[in-house]
């Protein structure tokens, strides 16, 4: 993996930690990130600032990945300011079991 540059990665818990290695790995590879987190806002824009320092486009969004209906926003923001989504790591520590996701009735 060496080039991402027309690529849109959403990289859930990505404030810290493995996700943030991920998200600002990928930035660095060209990929726009969607920066996602659920407290702590400071460290999820320090995040975007890596990865826009590397040269890439990155935001940040919140959501509690433990809530269906933040898991669609979260997808619908992502949509709405990338307009696709091609890489989807989830890495929040969540599990969600027999809950069925509806992400903005469109086909990612």
């Amino acid at each position: 993996m060496t080039n991402l540059k027309s690529k849109v990665a959403l990289v859930t818990g990505s404030a810290r930690g493995i996700g943030k290695a991920i998200a600002v790995r990928y930035g660095s590879l060209g990929a726009r990130v969607v920066v996602n987190y659920s407290t702590d806002e400071k460290r999820a824009l320090e995040t975007v600032a890596e990865i826009e320092h590397a040269g890439s486009v990155a935001i940040a969004v919140r959501a509690d990945i433990s809530k269906v209906a933040a898991i669609d926003r979260l997808f619908a923001v992502a949509l709405e300011k990338f307009g696709r989504i091609d890489i989807v790591v989830a890495n929040a520590g969540v599990e969600l079991v027999d809950q069925w996701l509806l992400i903005s009735r469109r086909r990612i």
